[in-house]
């Protein structure tokens, strides 16, 4: 934990969210980057500043781990590819708190007992702590739905639905050969929702236990509709009968029942064959079933150019946002239900 106002923070790795981050940190107010680790050869040597745009700040990338885990610092915002506990428990038992977008510490009772264990035991060690976050699953599962459900006393269901049309996305191999749109309609990739469900499942099981609701089992699947018409996308044409929208359910059930239910829609037309989607534009529609039943949508209001460049934000920022709040927590893993909120300084 830190007492500092001014907060000692590295950056862990430099992709699309660690570049936005590692600039938000350098510009942050309340906190130094005292540290950066890269994973690519190629950003070695190189100055903090110029891997995300801004002046030289003095500090340099390095891939030496042993380095990063010598500099005292107050957290670590981890955004690598992969999660390396022992690595992870490394830097905790050094005495540095970390903010992941890792998605491995949603839900501290269900993790492997042994490796708990190892992380509990290098917080114990460092007095520090760890938090996984990020826009979804983090933001859109657990801040977001919290104060939706705070007006309800009975809660049939809470759905919270994400949407993406890639309709403008010019990029032929990702859509067609690896996300399968344009394809003859089959079987769904099992491999893709256990992933999904990975991380989502572990994310609103906090919730859950948060709100007392016993949830039985936890239930992914993936489904597939077709293109009710040829549609020209930017990355080709996807012809009618063919894959046009994917969507993943991740429902946590009690006595068959969902009781807690997130859908990742994907799609690039919205004249689909399945008419019981309701798809919306790129964003969020959080449902609430119950007692005060209401239904919120959130969207981004920049065009399809601008969104790439937008939407590392979402993830990036969050976590910065959060430093301060875990700097502060007590030892150990953390979740959103056990800490503050996670308020933004605009000084």
């Amino acid at each position: 934990m830190s007492d500092h106002r001014t907060l000692r923070v590295i950056q862990w790795a430099t992709g699309n969210i660690g570049t936005r981050s590692l600039r938000a940190v350098i510009e942050h107010p309340e906190m130094e980057l005292v540290g950066l680790w890269v994973h690519s050869p190629d950003k070695t040597g190189l100055d903090a500043g110029t891997l995300c745009g801004l002046a030289e700040t003095g500090v340099i990338a390095t891939n030496d781990i042993a380095a990063i885990i010598a500099t005292p610092a107050d957290c670590v915002l981890h955004m690598q590819q992969g999660t390396d506990i022992d690595m992870l428990c490394a830097l905790l038992a050094s005495g540095k708190n970390v903010v992941t977008t890792r998605g491995d510490f949603y839900h501290p009772r269900t993790m492997a007992a042994d490796v708990r264990a190892k992380v509990d035991a290098a917080c114990a060690q460092g007095n520090s702590s760890i938090y996984s976050t990020g826009s979804s699953p983090g933001f859109s599962t657990e801040a977001l739905t919290i104060p939706l459900v705070s007006m309800s006393r009975r809660l049939d269901c809470l759905t919270i639905d994400e949407f993406a049309d890639l309709s403008s996305r010019n990029s032929p191999n990702l859509l067609f050969n690896v996300m399968g749109f344009g394809a003859p309609m089959g079987e769904f990739d099992q491999g893709r929702t256990e992933h999904v469900q990975s991380d989502f499942a572990t994310s609103l099981a906090q919730v859950a236990d948060e709100m007392n609701i016993a949830i039985d089992e936890w239930h992914g699947h993936g489904e597939f509709t077709a293109a009710a018409h040829d549609v020209q996308i930017a990355a080709g044409l996807v012809n009618a009968g063919t894959v046009a929208g994917q969507r993943i359910t991740v429902e946590g059930r009690v006595a068959g029942v969902a009781r807690l239910r997130f859908r990742a829609n994907w799609y690039v037309t919205h004249n689909v064959e399945a008419t019981d989607w309701r798809l919306c534009e790129t964003g969020w529609r959080i449902s609430v079933e119950g007692d005060t039943p209401m239904e919120v949508t959130i969207g981004f209001p920049v065009t399809p150019e601008e969104f790439p460049n937008i939407s590392p934000g979402f993830t990036a920022h969050r976590a910065v946002n959060a430093v301060k709040v875990l700097c502060a927590a007590q030892p150990g893993i953390r979740t959103t239900m056990d800490l503050p909120h996670i308020v933004a300084n605009f000084q």
